[in-house]
């Protein structure tokens, strides 16, 4: 199929995030040339994207990339693709548990997987992390319902449920869930906790930073010293976690955390690592809930924990995201016994993307 004929494509809204997602089979299979359409596709290196299908932010500048499961007890295989806005960058070291949150819905859209009555779940293969994830979600009569009554903080009004439960998320990028070996860290300093439960992030006090912890995110993005400093201890964490050289990386995530203010665990404020999630992705909670579950780690004195069994709920700049995860010591630290997050997709475009003709 020639690009010019368009790529078929379907614009989804997964969790709090926006993209476009592709069969892989309609994609070529050279992955420097599959970039590069993709990067025609999505309109970058543009900051407005404004002759592609991004939407000029990271978190609507995204791909998923779905195909048959290669094995391992899975159905489909889906691989995170994180396009640059304004720079010809794609990124695969982290995974996207929002856009997740469409890929058991495309499945089932595109053929990949049966319906299973009213209500189908789908085993998924995060390619980029090789954790695994189920969704859930109604298919009754055999078709995606889409509706429902879920409203979930930073989405305007209610949607279908989609139930993630998470397997293999603890270190799946780092090999560890405290990759330095430890629940607490100096890093140029400040007092760190670097941890792993899906999405490598590095947790910091706000106070220690200066900061309230309240900022709007614009403020953040506006503070030119403060953007140093962070890039400054992202870089030194890194290393730390054994991560190498992370300055073109997305990943680690600085999350800055402070007490709550709205009844929830903790406060959260989460780089991407220079913009700001105007929330908080789905893996970086269950992170940012393990590290603060863990006695002695950056945030566990500012959080108000909720009882055992109870929804440990981070608050972010838009309002509140609700994560389950169970965290028990062992001999060699800590495990993660359930990761679980709620969160809701919306099918928006269906049709053919086309590229503009060069880069």
């Amino acid at each position: 199929m020639s690009p010019a004929d368009g790529i078929p494509c379907m614009l989804m809204r997964g969790g709090t995030s926006k993209g476009a997602y592709f069969l892989a089979s309609d994609l070529p299979d050279d992955p420097e040339e599959r970039d590069r359409l993709l990067l025609r596709l999505m309109g970058s290196p543009d900051p407005r994207q404004i002759d592609g299908l991004g939407g000029a932010h990271p978190l609507t500048s995204k791909v998923a990339v779905v195909a048959p499961s290669s094995g391992g007890g899975t159905e489909v295989d889906y691989l995170f693709l994180q396009l640059g806005v304004d720079t010809a960058t794609v990124g695969t070291r982290q995974t996207c548990g929002n856009l997740l949150a469409g890929v058991g819905p495309f499945a089932v859209e595109r053929g990949l997987v049966p319906p299973a009555g009213d209500h189908t779940e789908v085993r998924i293969r995060m390619v980029n992390t090789d954790a695994v994830a189920t969704a859930g979600f109604a298919t009754p009569g055999g078709a995606v319902d889409y509706d429902g009554g879920l409203a979930i903080d930073g989405v305007p009004g209610t949607a279908g449920a989609v139930r993630l439960d998470f397997e293999g998320t603890a270190g799946s990028s780092t090999g560890a869930l405290f990759p330095t070996g430890r629940v607490l860290d100096r890093v140029l300093d400040l007092d760190v906790t670097c941890v792993d439960n899906g999405m490598p992030s590095v947790l910091l006090r706000a106070a220690d930073l200066g900061l309230t912890g309240g900022e709007a995110p614009q403020d953040l993005e506006a503070d030119t010293a403060l953007a140093g400093r962070l890039a400054g201890i992202r870089l030194a964490a890194a290393g730390l976690m054994g991560m190498g050289d992370v300055s073109a990386a997305t990943v680690p995530k600085i999350v800055v955390l402070s007490g709550p203010r709205a009844g929830g665990a903790i406060a959260t404020r989460s780089f991407l690592p220079v913009r700001v999630h105007t929330s908080i992705g789905v893996l970086g909670a269950l992170t940012v809930a393990a590290g603060v579950l863990a006695e002695g780690s950056a945030g566990h004195g500012l959080a108000d924990l909720p009882a055992p069994g109870a929804p440990f709920r981070v608050e972010h700049p838009t309002g509140h995201f609700d994560v389950d995860v169970g965290l028990e010591p062992a001999p060699d630290g800590f495990t993660v016994t359930r990761s679980a997050a709620l969160r809701t997709a919306r099918k928006l475009f269906e049709g053919r993307a086309f590229p503009r003709p060069r880069l």
